[in-house]
């Protein structure tokens, strides 16, 4: 049989034709194989809101579903008890103080927001690139500048801020409290007629007073026709729902007439179209390849009453750094994570962009200080103890008031006067708390007097963790700096 032998320059080309053939299949396959990624945030959704986390009135089968198929993690925090710094917290891997975004939440009238410099999930994935979308509320400032489009994301459609804040100013809203509420449940036209919250899509308007009753629906079927668009290549998921943040609606063909029900129907409809998402997953045989997490950004607004949620065993609710207002509900579903389990480790929204980073196997950019930590071993149950051994608790106007270490909790609550109240308020001796979160969840046994050596460790270490962030915090982006 006849030996051929190639010359050295036809044997260079065979092989740069072969590379030609294998180097896109490869990186084909490559691409192929990296997960993708959904983060469904709610807004003041409380940690007994799901059936899975021991609602008796609310009924989730969907969500339940991410639960008996993934894991269910029962200690999961949130860096902050209001909107805005817990939103920047959970994209950035960072305090919200380290980003200058700790001062309570954004209106409309506000002239900041997240700075585009920094390094968000969705930058994160965009540099490995994944397609990348945030439907939903978004409440990171307003101006062009700093809205998801700035911040790594292809697209966005959502509310700007919060569902009870009006374009422009603020000004004209209707009738507060639970009263208030229940006139606006009883009369769903008025998501047209007695507010003027926005609706972007991408930089612009495009409906001014956006339909809440249909918002919930369509922010999901955007996401939904996302995934189908982008069923071939790697994308990453924002669905930050507007609801259940007050004032509640939903489509009027699931409405309860009966005000005392708005929770309970807002949640229920939240649900159905988590079961929407999910069943698009199964349909288009991703289910196997997606990370879906689920999640809020700080526990229920109580003052509400029916109107808002339940912190189920924890002690009260949004806009608190007790554990009612910073413990959240949270599932995952994805490769690798063990259906039907429980995680009661420490971690929370702060981990999740190094556990990402992890699990994609693409480093942090370095000479930036973050937070977060990579939590993926408890994602997947390969580490038995979280890497997060402590937790800073600050104020929803982002003062220093707390850490939890271990199973410590330590809260040092200052007494600050309200408006036009007797300064003398304010020289007040501060509240110190002490908790055993593993014997008391609830937080009603403080042991501040029995235990003062640990008062003093805890005390000493929030603050050396406090000076640390200060000292080497980042400014937002304002419009003053950049008009």
């Amino acid at each position: 049989m006849p030996t051929y032998h190639l010359s050295n320059n036809l044997r260079t080309a065979f092989l740069l034709a072969i590379g030609s053939i294998l180097v896109p299949l490869t990186e084909g396959f490559a691409q192929a194989n990296k997960p993708n990624f959904i983060i469904i945030f709610t807004d003041d959704q409380g940690y007994g809101d799901l059936s899975c986390f021991g609602s008796k009135t609310i009924k989730t089968p969907n969500i339940d579903r991410l639960a008996s198929e993934g894991r269910k993690f029962t200690n999961f925090m949130v860096a902050s008890p209001v909107c805005t710094p817990s939103r920047a917290a959970l994209l950035t891997a960072c305090y919200p103080k380290r980003i200058g975004m700790h001062q309570h939440v954004l209106f409309p009238a506000s002239k900041k927001g997240l700075h585009p410099g920094e390094h968000t999930i969705a930058d994160h994935l965009k540099s490995q690139d994944y397609a990348t979308a945030c439907f939903g509320k978004w409440h990171l400032g307003h101006h062009s500048e700093v809205l998801p489009t700035a911040n790594g994301f292809d697209t966005y459609y959502g509310i700007p801020y919060s569902n009870d804040m009006n374009h422009p100013d603020n000004k004209g809203k209707p009738k507060g409290g639970p009263d208030g509420m229940d006139i606006l449940w009883n009369d769903p036209e008025s998501t047209l007629t007695k507010w003027k919250t926005p609706l972007f899509e991408d930089e612009k308007i495009v409906e001014l007073p956006v339909d809440q009753r249909t918002i919930t629906r369509r922010c999901t079927q955007k996401a939904i026709d996302f995934v189908k668009a982008h069923q071939d290549k790697p994308f990453f998921v924002y669905l930050p729902h507007s609801m259940p943040h007050i004032p509640l609606y939903v489509p009027d063909e699931v409405r309860d007439p009966d005000p005392k029900k708005a929770y309970i129907s807002t949640i229920e409809h939240i649900d159905s179209e988590v079961g929407r998402l999910l069943k698009a997953l199964d349909e288009l045989k991703l289910t196997g390849n997606t990370y879906v997490i689920y999640t809020t950004d700080n526990g229920p607004w109580l003052s509400f009453k029916h109107h808002g949620g339940s912190a189920g065993p924890l002690r009260e609710g949004k806009g608190t750094t007790f554990e009612g207002g910073q413990r959240v509900p949270c599932l995952m579903r994805g490769p690798g994570i063990p259906a039907g389990t429980v995680c009661n480790e420490l971690t929370g929204t702060i981990d999740i962009l190094p556990s990402i980073a992890a699990i994609t196997g693409t480093p942090l950019p370095e000479g930036r200080k973050i937070d977060g930590i990579d939590a993926s071993g408890l994602w997947k149950a390969s580490a038995d103890k979280s890497p997060r051994k402590e937790f800073v608790h600050y104020t929803s106007n982002g003062r220093l008031e707390g850490i939890r270490q271990g199973n410590w909790k330590l809260l040092v609550k200052v007494p600050r006067p309200r408006r036009n109240q007797n300064q003398k308020a304010a020289t007040k001796p501060a509240q110190i708390l002490l908790f055993d979160l593993s014997k008391d969840v609830g937080e009603q046994n403080n042991l501040a007097e029995q235990h003062p050596e640990v008062v003093t460790k805890l005390r000493a270490r929030m603050v050396a963790i406090d000076k640390e962030i200060s000292e080497n915090a980042r400014n937002p982006w304002r419009v003053e700096e950049n008009s």
